[in-house]
């Protein structure tokens, strides 16, 4: 019933900057936690980014740390990632997903997120 659908990808150069947006539709996503996830080709789901239902706790992967930024739009059932500086080791599937108790406590694995989009691609040159 739930629809999750990533947008925003692209491919950029290196130093560049994108901005993905999460639209969620058959849900009211102010009752959820909401992380963004990714993986490249060869190596395991990495969880990067979360905020809790309210919008007011966010927690950042080290890797992506201090050049993504994790926001929310409860009005507008969305949610954002901000992504500067990218390097070449940011090119991976990005992912958005939802946790239903509204907490980020597993956000680095993905473990209590059920409600996945099928990701938008993300490839950085050098």
């Amino acid at each position: 019933q739930e629809q999750v659908v990533e947008s925003g990808g692209g491919l950029v150069q290196a130093g560049g900057s994108l901005r993905l947006s999460c639209l969620v539709s058959g849900a009211n996503i102010g009752e959820y936690a909401m992380g963004w996830f990714r993986q490249a080709p060869g190596k395991e789901r990495e969880g990067i980014s979360c905020v809790n239902w309210k919008g007011d706790t966010t927690y950042y992967a080290d890797s992506v740390k201090g050049r993504f930024t994790i926001s929310r739009d409860n009005a507008k059932n969305t949610l954002y990632l901000q992504m500067n500086s990218l390097e070449p080791e940011d090119t991976a599937r990005y992912y958005c997903a939802l946790e239903h108790a509204g907490l980020c406590a597993y956000y680095r694995t993905g473990d209590y997120f059920y409600h996945w989009g099928q990701g938008t691609q993300v490839t950085v040159s050098s």
